[in-house]
């Protein structure tokens, strides 16, 4: 589609026309796993459905047109992204990552590739020189999340993208866009090479699909991606690609309404008195608040917060709440409310990535914003 139509358009139309068979608006569920060929290796440009199928053909369209690459892959599962990723890497190969990240990254980090010869190193990215001072020879990949999960701490990607190329790295930088969206921004047009999705958060945003997706700005390593794609074979299938380009239709207005939500309940929680500290990056008091006006759109859906009275007490108000629905993931129209030291970040305990078990994170649904702000009020006076 071409690149002059606005964001909110293309997350409508962008590789999406009308069916030329039957006119049909809505892209059609190509529910097949194989195709009937003319003549040998004479095809319509499908084969098999683990190698390529049309409706997932428009969702890579669509995902290479909201993040402004050159090629969208889709996969099964966020995991199944990252994996692929991890799969350009050979032993020997050194990963520098941010030390505040998703617990299930960090699990196929060192459980996964480690044993397997890639090392990996965690540091601060709030400052890109100090992050980039832990850059090794052997560095091959800089992984980011921005916001990062669960502590909403940014990462200032066109700063470390820029002094990585200044410093001579040829590692690629890799972007997990989950919380933020590319609605919210487009790491490649910072500096990235690699942006990673869960779409199964904001952008499927309806709690009822799992997947993943790359986008990348280079051809060659389009290609290999691709190459890794088919090989490994992790792949959703037509029905979760058609889920996910639904939830892509109305990302725009949903991720308004996320954040003005978010927004609303992290002011209210910096007023309560059984708060210690709220991360968001949409308050003047988040230390990043600068960079989050430069870098994005608005401040996101997400918001944590610490309890006082510490685990205890962050169990108390996850288990008080009666619209915040204790359970992991993210991204629904509904609301969420967990406490990821021991759910969504469990793998990190005993780590130097622990997160304090008074820790809460909240994903700030679609609901009534003073029906959320007074369900988290009557679990906090609750403490009392």
């Amino acid at each position: 589609m071409r690149k002059p139509y606005r964001f909110e358009t293309r997350t409508i139309h962008a590789g999406q026309p009308a069916d030329p068979s039957t006119g049909a608006v809505m892209t059609p569920i190509y529910q097949t796993s194989t195709y009937r060929q003319k003549r040998v290796g004479e095809h319509l440009g499908y084969e098999y459905s683990r190698t390529g199928n049309p409706t997932r053909h428009a969702l890579e369209e669509c995902l290479s047109s909201l993040e402004e690459g050159h090629a969208g892959l889709a996969f099964a599962s966020g995991m199944a992204a990252i994996d692929a990723i991890l799969h350009l890497l050979r032993p020997g190969d050194h990963v520098l990552a941010v030390d505040d990240l998703y617990g299930g990254t960090y699990r196929i980090f060192e459980q996964t590739y480690a044993p397997m010869g890639v090392s990996f190193s965690y540091a601060p990215a709030s400052e890109p020189a100090a992050f980039l001072k832990h850059l090794r020879p052997e560095t091959r990949l800089i992984w980011l999340e921005t916001p990062t999960n669960p502590l909403l701490n940014l990462c200032d990607i066109r700063g470390i993208a820029e002094g990585a190329r200044k410093m001579n790295s040829s590692a690629w930088i890799c972007v997990d866009n989950t919380f933020a969206t590319p609605y919210l921004q487009q790491p490649l047009n910072l500096g990235a090479d690699i942006v990673l999705h869960s779409t199964t958060k904001y952008l499927g945003g309806h709690s009822d699909v799992v997947g993943g997706a790359i986008v990348v700005r280079d051809a060659a390593l389009a290609e290999r991606l691709a190459f890794l794609q088919n090989a490994v074979g992790a792949v959703p299938g037509p029905m979760d690609c058609f889920l996910v380009l639904r939830g892509i239709k109305t990302l725009p207005v949903r991720m308004e309404r996320h954040a003005s939500n978010a927004e609303a309940v992290a002011r209210f929680l910096e007023t309560h008195e059984a708060i210690e500290q709220v991360f968001y990056p949409g308050l003047p008091s988040h230390p990043q608040h600068d960079l989050a006006r430069r870098q994005m759109r608005n401040g996101g859906g997400m918001v944590s917060f610490t309890a006082k009275g510490g685990t205890h007490a962050a169990r108390r108000i996850a288990e008080g709440t009666h619209l915040f629905a204790l359970a992991e993931s993210l991204g629904g129209v509904e609301s969420l409310i967990e406490v990821p030291a021991a759910m969504t970040h469990a793998s990190t305990l005993d780590s130097p990535l622990a997160v304090s078990p008074a820790l809460i994170r909240l994903s700030v649904g679609l609901e009534n914003t003073q029906d959320l702000v007074e369900d988290l009020r009557q679990a906090l006076d609750a403490l009392a």
